[in-house]
């Protein structure tokens, strides 16, 4: 069985006893850039992900020259929320050059309203609006590429945020939309109304739902590319001391041996093997750890390999 071949080679860690050819077909795609749909933009498969920008401790200067590697190293499409506090940062380094925005592919998010003792979600088109306009303002441009809701809303008229989506995209300040963390069944809601190009969701060895709940089932089917978030857990992957992540440390550790790559490639590698043909975020202010993701596009492994990953995520063999 190809499954204790590869817990052999953990055992060993020896390439040389596994090599890929000796297990299942190699499963080839498209490395370069991805369509989100057949009416989507054309996104970079690894997004740069600016959720923790305002702790990476850089000046506008610095942050202009991060972002500007970023985009050499093929990254152009740029994630953003207005619960962030990423868009005015960003801003301020795109106004130092404000050329480059023509080679960048900007998503941001609305929806969320945070307070200091509770937080709640605003769906309305008054809401969506407001929040579009103020992400414009601070980002320092004229559109975004696509415009997501950020969380499923209980109470979300699915008419009036078609309404609103299409009132912005008439006035060429939005040019796609889609939503983050929708299930199925919220999904096929508003994409009734209006035709939605992605849904961005949280995917890694860490948290596998999206695998088995229908989410990246109901991507292949309407031939829409997902986005992943927290690819490498926020982290989680390579700190935490849960069975889980041992398990995992375990696998990628040895796989990485074999790949000549490191176990944070592997993962990418994993994530942007599955064929709904994700675009996977990468969080990070390093640019070595941007590298590692793209990395990871370039990165093919066999399905036995696949799924020793899955396997140490789940503690299980497949049935």
């Amino acid at each position: 069985m190809a499954l204790q071949k590869i817990s052999l080679c953990k055992a060993a860690a020896n390439a040389q006893q596994c090599a890929p050819q000796q297990l299942y077909p190699i499963i080839h795609m498209d490395l370069s850039r991805q369509q989100l749909s057949s009416t989507g933009p054309e996104f970079s498969r690894i997004a740069l992900g600016m959720w923790r920008i305002a702790s990476w401790q850089m000046t506008p200067a610095e942050r202009l020259d991060f972002i500007k590697q970023a985009l050499e190293l093929g990254v152009t499409t740029i994630d953003h929320a207005d619960i962030y506090g990423s868009e005015k940062p960003f801003g301020e380094a795109l106004r130092l050059e404000p050329s480059l925005r023509a080679g960048m592919e900007l998503v941001t998010k609305c929806g969320i309203i945070l307070g200091e003792s509770s937080s709640h979600y605003d769906t309305s088109a008054a809401h969506i609006t407001r929040c579009l306009n103020n992400s414009l303002h601070d980002l320092g441009t004229d559109y975004v590429d696509l415009l997501l809701i950020h969380r499923p809303d209980p109470l979300m008229q699915v008419d009036e945020i078609a309404a609103a989506f299409t009132r912005l995209q008439e006035a060429g300040k939005v040019r796609h939309v889609g939503v983050s963390n929708f299930t199925p069944a919220q999904f096929e809601l508003l994409n009734s109304r209006i035709p939605l190009v992605t849904n961005q969701v949280e995917l890694s060895p860490l948290h596998l739902a999206p695998l088995h709940d229908g989410t990246l089932d109901q991507c292949q089917q309407r031939a829409l590319a997902p986005m992943i978030w927290s690819a490498l857990g926020g982290g989680r992957l390579f700190t935490e001391q849960t069975e889980q992540a041992v398990r995992l440390r375990a696998t990628l550790n040895a796989l990485s041996e074999h790949y000549g790559v490191s176990a944070a490639t592997l993962v990418y590698a994993w994530l942007l093997q599955h064929p709904s043909r994700p675009i996977v975020l990468t969080g990070s202010g390093r640019i070595g750890a941007i590298r590692q993701a793209v990395a990871g596009a370039d990165i093919t492994l066999t399905r036995a390999h696949w799924f020793a990953i899955w396997s140490a995520s789940t503690g299980t063999n497949p049935p």
